[in-house]
């Protein structure tokens, strides 16, 4: 068996086959011709003294050990084309993943997503940061995939407890993810390869019998005696089911609109709310290592930082770093940011989300719209920030300490953001109690972390689709809505996830749920 350890070395030893070897030899007291073979498999970095160390857990194995293969292979999928069909409304990870759970377990998944496939949006995401031109089915936010494909690929995420996040991993590899995802402390694909895996995702679908249908937008769920009948799309065809996964993303306002309308309960959910900051990437670096020079053997640092402030988290959300930050508008009108890194974060910038939290009494202004309070409210800050950049996908834009004294910035430097900025106070997108809360927290981060409240990072506005303004309340145990059998409200957009693991998990607990269903 081999031998399991756990160990801090220098980056230049953890980048350095042989220099590890000749560590571990030394550790364990043995010559390095004994030790065949060494396994890392967990690796993180610990930036909290000024010699920087990398945490390791490896497996070694001495001469004449068989040396274990970690195989990863996809699960032995059955044919489904004949089976009982289910319907999946949207192709994020809730959905494919609820996909790919169904086929495993024997029912035919019918996915059908507004967007277009992987391909097909680049042309879209071309059009809104060249042209300004927003697809309302086709853009960061819909379309194969998801938000996520466009926005990153970030897989680490907090919610072990539940399910089975190395279970989503493995399966990532297997679609042709890096097996690092399996070893880093924060794993992350890159927008750049991330979408070649969902296309092979999607083509095992097809494959075992199931369907994917895209530009076909849910315009009406029919529901008998509180039972779902099955889905109308678009042209006004009827797509017959007694089971529906509705997975349909956070910013899916057609959908929580038409919920509200034929009177399925939804409620108003607290969500964050803020701008994303942009830094030189050298400038993190030096904060993070306390280094000058990041060197060869470190990455990109990245960073999290929490505080309170007036009594509400204003923290670090989807941090980017060697990253770009994207136009998200999912509608003309309204202005959205977003961020993003290739797999080598490459890039000379630093981004992350700025956020603040929500409490249902600040949607109190927009109360007539019940349910949608809360989306209103979200929609509202859009739309100022788009008419405040001159009506265009244009930023409204603001240097970090010029926006902490509300002084409009004289000059806003170029940025990642393709479409370009406009110099704006950036009190004006904000509700005051929120403006009040950002430019207070900025100067307390500055404390945490020294050199980052500087007129060097350009805050962009907003950062608004943290998370689904509304839950689609479920039963605990069948995961069903809690008014219409058959219908399961599943991933970030029913409010039960935050991240693609978390989504791809929930997705394939309403596939499991479905299955013990139609068992029972």
């Amino acid at each position: 068996m081999p031998k399991e350890l756990l160990l801090q070395v220098s980056p230049e030893t953890a980048a350095n086959g042989v220099l590890l070897k000749e560590h571990v030899a030394k550790l364990v007291r043995s010559s390095i011709a004994e030790i065949q073979h060494i396994e890392i498999r967990k690796r993180s970095i610990d930036a909290r003294q000024k010699a920087i160390k990398i945490n390791l857990k490896i497996e070694i194995y001495f001469a004449g050990e068989p040396v274990l293969e970690n195989k990863i292979e996809l699960p032995d999928y059955q044919n489904v084309s004949n089976a009982q069909e289910v319907i999946v409304v949207g192709a994020g990870p809730a959905g494919l993943f609820a996909a790919l759970q169904l086929i495993e377990l024997g029912l035919k998944p019918i996915v059908i997503e507004r967007g277009k496939d992987v391909r097909g949006r680049r042309r879209d995401l071309k059009a809104i940061n060249r042209d300004h031109l927003v697809n309302e089915d086709s853009n960061y936010c819909f379309g194969e995939g998801g938000a996520g494909t466009y926005s990153d690929g970030k897989l680490y995420t907090r919610s072990k407890k539940r399910g089975d996040v190395d279970r989503i991993l493995r399966l990532l590899v297997a679609f042709g993810a890096s097996p690092e995802i399996l070893i880093e402390a924060h794993p992350h694909i890159g927008t750049n390869k991330l979408p070649k895996i969902i296309e092979d995702i999607r083509e095992k679908i097809i494959e075992m019998g199931g369907q994917v249908l895209f530009d076909t937008k849910l315009t009406d769920i029919v529901v008998k005696n509180s039972e779902v009948q099955g889905v109308v799309i678009q042209n006004g065809d009827t797509i017959e089911a007694s089971q529906i996964i509705l997975a349909t993303g956070h910013s899916a306002r057609d959908i929580f609109e038409l919920l509200d309308r034929k009177k399925i309960h939804i409620e108003a959910k607290p969500f964050a709310l803020g701008v994303r900051a942009e830094h030189p990437q050298e400038l993190i670096d030096q904060i993070q290592y306390s280094c000058d020079y990041r060197g060869e053997f470190l990455p990109p640092a990245p960073y999290s930082i929490v505080k309170q402030v007036n009594g509400r988290g204003m923290y670090s959300f989807c941090m980017c770093p060697g990253g770009v930050i994207a136009p998200c508008a999912t509608s003309p009108g309204e202005v959205v940011t977003n961020g993003w890194s290739p797999s080598k974060r490459d890039q000379a910038t630093a981004n992350s989300g700025i956020v603040v939290e929500l409490k249902l009494e600040d949607f109190k202004p927009y109360a007539k719209f019940g349910a949608l309070a809360g989306m209103e409210f979200q929609k509202a800050i859009e739309q100022k920030a788009w008419h405040l950049a001159g009506q265009t996908q244009k930023v409204p834009a603001q240097r970090m300490v010029d926006f902490s004294q509300s002084k409009t910035s004289a000059d806003i430097p170029k940025t990642s953001y393709v479409p370009g900025t406009t110099s704006v106070e950036l009190g004006q997108v904000f509700p005051g109690f929120l403006t009040q809360i950002m430019r207070q927290g900025f100067s307390e981060f500055g404390k945490s972390m020294k050199g980052y409240f500087t007129n060097d990072a350009i805050l962009h506005a907003p950062e608004s689709r943290t998370s689904s303004p509304v839950r689609i309340p479920r039963d605990n145990y069948t995961l069903e809505h809690t008014q219409i059998k058959g219908l399961y409200p599943c991933g970030e957009g029913a409010g039960y996830a935050g991240g693609i693991i978390s989504a791809a998990i929930d997705g394939e607990k309403c596939a499991l749920a479905i299955a013990q269903s139609i068992r029972s």
